[in-house]
């Protein structure tokens, strides 16, 4: 058994951010790691993180200006989400969550996590975390999560697009693809994954999160080689992408800080409809369709 990477901690002094998020806006991709006292990490974890527990998320979310969150099931959990449960159920409603589960999942475990808040299942595709997962499983899992409205999250790096598309639009199911693919910036707005990535986003059931900054960036902090990749994807399907934090930054190179992060975006995204739409409108659609 390999041994798990220890990861960084997050940068604990955010700044407060310039730019205030308009009211209901959502941290759309964050993550909450523990504490390993209380929900233990899992063994076949790749990497161990600090804890991160849901009172660092909420706190950080006062300071940076967010009142709503989805949490995204990490994989040092595995498919073991009582972390995830445990928050959801505390935040009463503001929080929404997706979970990573088996085909396996029992009717009572679906029923729990729905009950929770949560509203999709997220797959990882990525080779240092672990790789492809099975198609066939992938396949279960849908049929299973369908009937309670849920999306597919994914995962995967965009050079990976060619051999999963078909695949992915074969499921009839919305899906969500991380951080603009993991595309890396200093290939150019012109590289083949990119162009994949944004003829993908003229299909109505795909989503994107212009997140991530900080993983596509090759020239690190500021991270700006990112911003010409997020405004190509706002500008291709601005009412199917959404925008998340990454707290607390799981595997990162060049660790962000979080109210940098916010003005990143402001920067990004100069028009002010558009900021509440990707912050308010688009989460508010997908995540509390029932409000």
């Amino acid at each position: 058994m390999v041994t798990p990477k220890t990861i960084l901690a997050p940068d604990p002094n955010p700044v407060k951010p310039a730019y205030t998020p308009p009211p209901g806006a959502c941290d759309a991709h964050c993550h909450i790691f523990g504490p390993g006292a209380k929900f233990p990490y899992s063994e076949n974890r790749s990497y161990t993180p600090p804890d991160a527990p849901k009172e660092q998320l909420a706190a950080l979310h006062k300071h940076l200006g967010f009142s709503r969150a989805v949490l995204v099931q990490a994989s040092c959990h595995g498919n073991d989400n009582a972390a995830l449960v445990d928050a959801l159920t505390w935040s009463k409603d503001a929080w929404r969550g997706v979970c990573m589960i088996g085909r396996d999942v029992s009717d009572h475990e679906l029923e729990t996590l729905h009950k929770a808040g949560v509203r999709g299942a997220r797959f990882n595709f990525v080779a240092h975390l672990g790789g492809a997962p099975d198609l066939n499983v992938i396949k279960a899992v849908v049929a299973r999560i369908a009937p309670l409205g849920w999306h597919l999250q994914v995962h995967l790096d965009a050079i990976d697009i060619d051999s999963y598309r078909d695949f992915l639009l074969g499921l009839e199911m919305p899906f969500i693809i991380d951080h603009m693919g993991r595309v890396v910036a200093k290939n150019g707005l012109g590289q083949k994954p990119f162009k994949l990535m944004l003829d993908l986003m003229k299909e109505q059931r795909v989503w994107t999160k212009v997140s991530g900054f900080e993983r596509v960036s090759s020239t690190g902090k500021p991270f700006h080689d990112a911003m010409p990749y997020a405004r190509a994807l706002v500008e291709a399907a601005p009412e199917r992408v959404l925008w998340g934090t990454d707290y607390p930054h799981p595997n990162v190179k060049e660790m962000p800080n979080d109210g940098e992060q916010v003005d990143l975006f402001a920067q990004t995204v100069p028009d002010e409809a558009t900021r509440r739409r990707i912050l308010v409108d688009n989460p508010t659609r997908l995540y509390w369709p029932e409000t």
